[in-house]
């Protein structure tokens, strides 16, 4: 955000284009090259935020071997650092959101995305027994990843104060919990090198695509 003069530290409703070029550094005809306004310029942070979220290196070996627990507690631990990371422009959506209609939309939009996506993981993690078969899984995805999105969102925009691992580990217990995963402990991924064994059980396959929080 710093690139087009975006802070949590100031109002955007109060930014004009030449407030934003001086932060920038950028001339004004070279902004409007590129942007409308600065709707469209914010527009386009939030767009990049947002395929980088999604576009996160692939787990570890040994999140796929620690099965559904360890992996749930990687994704956590990759989007609580994503979000520390781009507090700002978070801080900025919700403040766009609560005044503009298109913004709005597109929070709410961006929620249910991740919902679907999780729902989908969630899904086939019942599929093959390792989840309560009697939750509705948009509705344990909608309830689950919002929890852990104003959990980051308290933590990095509001200032509480939680380690970033005690996050990670208490949301993880409460995903394991809520959906009744088999019992086991999370332990935290090795890092990447380790080759994963070529034959993997149909567990392991079905989470290929796993949970990702959500706003």
């Amino acid at each position: 955000t710093d690139s087009f003069g975006l802070s949590a530290s100031t109002s955007f409703t109060l930014n004009v284009v030449t407030d934003i070029c001086e932060r920038a550094d950028v001339a004004t005809g070279t902004f409007y090259t590129y942007f409308t306004d600065k709707d469209a310029a914010f527009a386009a942070v939030l767009e990049a935020a947002e395929h980088e979220m999604l576009h996160q290196p692939h787990l570890t070996d040994d999140a796929y071997d620690g099965g559904p627990a360890a992996m749930i507690e990687a994704v956590h631990r990759t989007y609580l650092e994503w979000y520390r990371d781009n507090a700002g422009i978070m801080a900025l959506l919700y403040q766009v959101a609560a005044i503009d209609d298109h913004f709005r939309t597109v929070l709410r939009k961006r929620g249910e995305a991740f919902f679907h996506r999780n729902a989908k993981s969630i899904a086939r993690l019942q599929a093959v027994g390792l989840a309560d078969p009697n939750l509705d899984p948009y509705q344990a995805s909608r309830a689950l990843s919002s929890m852990v999105s104003r959990v980051a969102h308290g933590t990095y925009v509001l200032g509480e104060d939680t380690p970033l691992e005690v996050m990670v580990q208490t949301l993880t217990r409460l995903w394991v919990n809520a959906l009744q995963i088999p019992n086991e402990t999370p332990s935290r991924p090795a890092r990447p090198g380790k080759r994963r064994n070529a034959s993997r059980s149909a567990s392991e396959r079905c989470l290929e695509r796993t949970v990702a929080p959500s706003e």
